[in-house]
């Protein structure tokens, strides 16, 4: 009779072991604005926190996908935190920047509880609780190097970009890409601007909700079908690199650059010139770090590359995945416009710079401070498309 009184009594224990361990751990959960294998803005932050779960001992994640309108009509950012604290997250990474109103929201409802809005500038503002923080990545990068190699790349002079909608974040991407594919015509191609053309289609939001947004898939179309030959996505999901691969089929000499998420040429590697992406593990791991050691301190971050390696998986908030489209000489060339960012030789955010009204961004010799740069009010003069919604 002892024998099975022991063996019930060490699975007993065992059990409260595990569950005591579990309920030492520290948990932060994570909204996302999309599906968390969308091959892009999402499935970025989703791996990132896996990641960061597996590094950091006793770290656990728990996450919420879909939160947009579309996919959950009537239910607010505040209820979806109100979800992830009933489940013990100690932490709450907001991914999207229309969660900005939401998660301020919440952060002042829970003041026991960390929160990090991703893209926002609260804590920079003064707007925010001092439990809130905001987290981005200096994607001007990524962008720039995507625009470079795009006017390396086409030969009609014609590239399209796929917008979401229109915000100041948009806008700075956008010009970011524009400065990028400027300096590669201009300063390595040495062609006239004027036979440059860099046009603008916004969609209005970050991906595709029918009956809502312009369908990515038609604007993406229309830009191959009216001669432009190299689509620059700055949307969630991949449907430029879908269309630019179904071309691709066709005999069409037709290329797309995808965003996010460095695995996204997978989708149509024989159209994919490559793909700015985050990393959001080196500044997930930061946070999370802080909170669950009891150290938090308000942060407004923007991380940019680690130029020694852009690439580097735990220090690069940013990267640039060369796609298998990418002709070699365009390659040679593109680390050596990477060298030329992070040596400070090569400089995009310098006047004379004008937007697209006319009047002055940046004055000549002038370099964009930070706040200039993440508060875009306009396109540039030079690009099509656009400024500000109608």
């Amino acid at each position: 009779m002892k024998k099975p009184f022991n063996t019930l009594f060490l699975f007993a224990l065992s059990l409260f072991l595990v569950v005591s361990a579990q309920a030492k751990d520290f948990i932060f959960g994570v909204l996302l604005v999309g599906p968390y294998n969308d091959h892009g803005w999402s499935q970025a932050h989703y791996e990132a926190a896996k990641e960061v779960e597996k590094e950091l001992k006793g770290v656990k994640m728990i996450y919420i996908d879909k939160v947009n309108p579309a996919d959950r009509p009537g239910i607010t950012v505040p209820e979806l935190v109100d979800d992830l604290v009933d489940k013990g997250a100690k932490l709450i990474i907001a991914n999207s920047d229309d969660m900005k109103d939401g998660i301020r929201e919440a952060a002042l409802e829970h003041p026991d509880i960390y929160f990090i809005h991703i893209s926002g500038d609260d804590a920079l503002t003064g707007k925010a609780p001092k439990n809130l923080s905001n987290l981005m990545g200096k994607m001007i990068y990524g962008k720039m190097m995507a625009g470079f190699v795009a006017a390396m790349t086409t030969k009609t002079g014609k590239i399209g970009y796929l917008g979401p909608l229109i915000n100041d974040e948009t806008r700075r991407l956008a010009v970011s890409a524009y400065l990028g594919a400027r300096y590669a015509w201009v300063n390595v191609l040495h062609k006239d601007p004027s036979k440059l053309h860099f046009r603008v289609n916004w969609i209005g939001f970050w991906f595709n909700i029918p009956g809502v947004t312009a369908d990515p898939t038609q604007v993406s179309q229309n830009f191959f079908d009216n001669g432009y030959d190299v689509v620059i996505s700055g949307i969630d999901t991949t449907e430029a690199l879908v269309v630019a691969g179904q071309l691709r089929k066709q005999g069409k000499k037709v290329w797309a650059i995808p965003y996010d998420y460095k695995g996204a040429c997978s989708i149509a590697p024989d159209a994919c010139l490559g793909v700015p992406y985050f990393n959001w593990k080196p500044g997930y791991k930061h946070f999370v770090k802080m909170a669950r050691n009891g150290h938090w301190k308000q942060e407004w971050l923007w991380m940019g590359p680690y130029w020694k390696n852009i690439n580097d998986p735990d220090r690069s908030a940013v990267g640039f995945i060369s796609g298998p489209a990418m002709k070699p000489d365009v390659k040679r060339a593109l680390n050596d416009f990477i060298k030329g960012l992070a040596s400070g030789r090569i400089q995009l955010f310098k006047g004379p710079l004008y937007y697209q009204d006319g009047s002055v961004f940046l004055r000549p010799g002038q370099v964009a401070s930070e706040k200039q740069i993440w508060y875009m009010k306009q396109l540039l003069k030079g690009m099509e498309g656009q400024s500000a919604a109608k």
